[in-house]
């Protein structure tokens, strides 16, 4: 069944607007946004200049992170019959705001869901770091405080995998400096105002990059690549010994050189056989 009034069938369209260039709204996101019943915007000031550029006089409905349940439910009411666009201020929604609760919760209601692909800042910002993305883990915004953001970063430090987090320009030095603390002084890239005038990615270590920005603060919305560890070098015999004499405390013999051996990526019987004569 199509809506009498936009001819779009009634659900939920996930619409990716542009990051900055309006010239990258899609010809198809574009027609949707000047065909939808309903448009929900997490700022109704930011997205009606997108709806200008679009050509679109649709009504705008606020919808963000302090949107109570019952916005949310009455959106998902309305998709039985309506078409409902769903748009964020920049980019893909979904990405580090509430839009997954109203994906969530119209599938729940059997509405039909689908999405329009467009641009991602954290995608973007991948593509111009120069550093690996075979294998990459978005990790949004980092907490704020000081022993939660090392706990987060702790959390990942040993994954082999790019990392992609969003900053503010205020918090920017102490996060890239706390990324070295924790992750070790990698490689990384700092993009903001993608797709902007004032477009710019710059690259070196983390502490490096954390001594540039630290005077200076940058504007606009920020993206930082960090790149994955390097191969740990390998573990000598004394590394081996203390692991084994450590666990040995906790642990009888073969889970201990088990423990080790899964810790260190060394031969579990060589350890084991090891493990017997230090205890003797």
């Amino acid at each position: 069944m199509e809506t009498e009034l936009s001819g779009l069938e009634p659900g939920l369209y996930i619409v990716a607007g542009p990051i900055g260039n309006l010239g990258d709204l899609t010809p198809r996101a574009a027609e949707i946004l000047r065909r939808a019943d309903v448009v929900a915007v997490e700022d109704t000031r930011v997205s009606a200049r997108l709806l200008r550029h679009a050509g679109s006089d649709r009504p705008m409905l606020p919808y963000h992170d302090h949107s109570a349940d019952h916005v949310r439910q009455r959106l998902v009411d309305r998709m039985a019959s309506e078409s409902v666009a769903l748009l964020s201020d920049a980019g893909t929604p979904l990405i580090s705001d509430p839009g997954y609760k109203l994906v969530r919760d119209a599938r729940a209601a059997g509405r039909k869901v689908t999405t329009l692909p467009g641009p991602s800042a954290a995608i973007a910002a991948l593509t111009l770091s120069g550093l690996p993305s075979d294998r990459f883990l978005f990790m949004g915004f980092l907490p704020a405080k000081a022993k939660a953001r090392g706990d987060a970063l702790g959390e990942v430090a040993a994954l082999r995998a790019t990392l992609v987090f969003y900053e503010s320009g205020p918090r920017l030095s102490d996060s890239l400096s706390a990324m070295a603390a924790h992750l070790g002084d990698r490689d990384a890239a700092v993009s903001r105002e993608i797709s902007k005038a004032f477009e710019e990615t710059a690259t070196g270590t983390l502490t490096a990059l954390s001594q540039r920005y630290a005077d200076t603060p940058p504007k606009g919305e920020i993206v930082v690549i960090v790149g994955p560890p390097g191969e740990a070098p390998p573990a000598s015999t004394e590394d081996a010994d203390a692991a084994l004499l450590e666990a040995m405390t906790r642990l009888p013999v073969s889970k201990a050189a088990g423990e080790v051996a899964r810790k260190l990526g060394l031969d579990r019987r060589t350890l084991y056989d090891r493990a017997m004569d230090l205890k003797g």
